[in-house]
């Protein structure tokens, strides 16, 4: 892509407070936008060829929405956690294998997709997240959900297609917690904490494709409760 291209999406960024540039083939973030860091709300680089995400990010003290699907991030720089505004964090479609130390200073986020990376486990750091409303974690390598994640504060949680065998009964004292997804896991249904239904707030406890039948469930302790709450909600939104 030519310079004047770049020139035009620039001003128009200027004035608009958006930067999107999207399927362009870009090996690197584009070093002009710092003239811009404290106009951007948004910055849409997805569906190019970006490695690294510079330090130059935590300079954009405004921005709202970060989104970087299918590039080839393999790590995300400290700097990042310093955008304290950012609210919506897009990186599906990454190699990411762990998020930054400090990725829990991120304290206005609300909706996080990171799907489609190379995740082991349930980032611990999501923990100190208190406005988080939607996690997505689908399609990485989660292979167990760990007892920190009792104190995760969001409202949807997506663990579809991982390798999950293992859930810490703490999963039940998620505050917030209404959806929790786990279809096309690895689940014997021994494995699954009898409390989510019983004990939680969960109202949509989506299991398909693991290693039970889904009639099963039905026979469990507590499955009753849950179907209360299950009603109760699609009463409210009918």
């Amino acid at each position: 892509m030519g310079n004047s291209a770049l020139k035009a999406h620039l001003e128009t960024a200027q004035k608009t407070g958006v930067f999107q540039l999207t399927g362009k083939g870009l090996t690197e973030f584009p070093e002009d936008l710092q003239k811009l860091t404290s106009n951007l709300r948004t910055i849409d680089l997805s569906n190019n060829k970006i490695e690294l995400l510079p330090p130059l990010i935590g300079k954009f003290s405004f921005l709202k929405s970060l989104v970087l699907n299918n590039n080839k991030l393999t790590a995300l720089p400290e700097e990042l956690c310093k955008l304290k505004k950012l609210e919506t964090l897009h990186l599906n479609g990454n190699h990411l294998r762990q998020l930054p130390a400090a990725f829990g200073q991120l304290s206005a986020l609300k909706t996080l997709s990171l799907s489609g990376n190379q995740l082991r486990t349930v980032p611990t750091q999501l923990c100190g997240l208190r406005h988080l409303d939607v996690v997505d974690l689908s399609k990485n390598q989660i292979q167990n959900v760990p007892d920190t994640v009792g104190e995760l504060q969001a409202i949807e949680l997506n663990l579809n297609q991982n390798q999950i065998s293992q859930i810490s009964v703490q999963i039940s004292h998620c505050p917030r917690l209404k959806v929790l997804r786990l279809e096309e896991n690895c689940l014997e249904l021994s494995m699954l904490p009898q409390s989510i239904l019983s004990d939680s707030q969960i109202s949509l406890l989506a299991v398909e494709g693991n290693l039970f039948e889904i009639k099963k469930l039905r026979e469990l302790e507590g499955y009753d409760k849950y179907m209360e709450r299950f009603t109760a909600t699609k009463k409210k939104f009918a």
